[in-house]
C-alpha cells in the first residue's frame, strides 16, 4: 500500500470510527436489555476499526496496540460465538502472573 492509499484508509477509518463510537456512546442499552447485543455490535465495529488503524499505521506494528485490539475483539465476540471459547483465548494474551 502506498502512502496516499494508507492515508486515505486511515482518514476514512477515523471518520467511520467517529460515527460508530458516537452511536455506541448514545445507545442507551445496558446489560440484559433487549437491545444489548446491538450495542455490543457497535462496540465490536469500533474495536475492528481500531484494529484496522493499528494494522495500517506506518512503520512497525505496535504489538501492545495489536494485543489490546485482539483482546477486545475476542472478548466482545465471545458472546456471539459462545461455543468457540473466545474469552479463554483472549485471556491467553494477558497471562496472569504467578
Amino acid at each position: 500500500m502506498n502512502e496516499k492509499q494508507r492515508k486515505e484508509v486511515l482518514d476514512t477509518s477515523w471518520h467511520l470510527h467517529s460515527i460508530v463510537e458516537s452511536e455506541y456512546l448514545n445507545h442507551s442499552a445496558v446489560s440484559g436489555d433487549e437491545d444489548w447485543q446491538e450495542k455490543q455490535r457497535l462496540l465490536l465495529a469500533d474495536m475492528a476499526l481500531h484494529l484496522l488503524q493499528t494494522a495500517t499505521n506506518d512503520g512497525e506494528i505496535k504489538l501492545d496496540k495489536l494485543t489490546n485490539n485482539l483482546y477486545s475483539i475476542l472478548t466482545i465476540s465471545d458472546q456471539f460465538i459462545e461455543q468457540a471459547n473466545l474469552k479463554e483465548t483472549a485471556d491467553k494474551l494477558y497471562p496472569s502472573p504467578n
